[in-house]
């Protein structure tokens, strides 16, 4: 409230809400029998009626004049009952008025059904524009930089492919991995072997356990490896992760 009224107006502006709710309770729906749930439920909560962030009772919480958003709205709604009735009654010029506020009020209701699925349609069109553009942003800021690339040597299996290159060789000590004898950037040469080659993610579990990989690698890259593999994605490039 303060952010919107400010400290000193606050108050007031919260006042004058619960007078209104207060007024519509009693008025509409009786007594209050449990104040605290009625306070949290109803009394309290800003209820926007439009997209405006200010909109609370179609009232706007800084100034306390009426939200401008929904007197066009109410206006637009008026405009649309009018012409709807002015086609009914050209439409049917012989019917009784009765007969004609039922016909104008079941148009109206298709009418505002219609507007409201094609605004559902076009919010879900502009969410998935966004989530599109936004998988594409992520797809290129977790690429990793040409110059790392580059400069990566590749891990292989013994047997299949080189040896790992000497300055790693402090982690094969005997049947255990020494995690803590690597330094920072021995850390970010493996991880990003792993993330050219998923097979070194692999080559880790088979003989430290997936324990070892999660701390040398990370819990969400060894993941993404395994979802990666579940779908049979292995061979589409580098795996998305950004380097910490």
């Amino acid at each position: 409230m303060e952010g919107f009224a400010g400290r000193t107006d606050a108050p007031k502006v919260l006042a004058d809400r619960l007078g209104r709710r207060l007024s519509e309770q009693l008025r509409t729906g009786g007594p209050i029998n449990d104040p605290v749930g009625w306070l949290i439920g109803r009394g309290l909560p800003q209820r926007q009626q439009c997209g405006d962030v200010r909109c609370d009772d179609r009232m706007l919480l800084d100034s306390g004049r009426d939200c401008p958003r929904c007197v066009d709205r109410r206006e637009d709604r008026r405009a649309q009952r009018r012409k709807v009735a002015a086609d009914v009654e050209a439409a049917l010029p012989h019917v009784s008025e009765d007969e004609r506020r039922v016909v104008a009020a079941k148009q109206l209701h298709q009418e505002v059904m219609a507007r409201t699925w094609a605004r559902i349609a076009e919010r879900e069109q502009v969410r998935a524009r966004q989530a599109a553009v936004k998988a594409r942003v992520d797809a290129a800021a977790w690429q990793v930089p040409a110059d790392q690339a580059a400069s990566v040597r590749p891990v292989v299996k013994p047997g299949l492919r080189p040896v790992a290159a000497p300055d790693m060789a402090v982690v094969d000590q005997g049947p255990g991995l020494i995690l803590e004898n690597l330094t920072r950037n021995q850390v970010r040469d493996w991880r990003v072997r792993a993330m050219k080659d998923p097979q070194v993610v692999f080559d880790h579990v088979d003989r430290y356990g997936e324990a070892s990989a999660r701390r040398l690698f990370t819990v969400r890259l060894v993941d993404q490896v395994q979802r990666l593999a579940g779908l049979g994605h292995l061979n589409l490039g580098y795996i998305p992760w950004e380097l910490s």
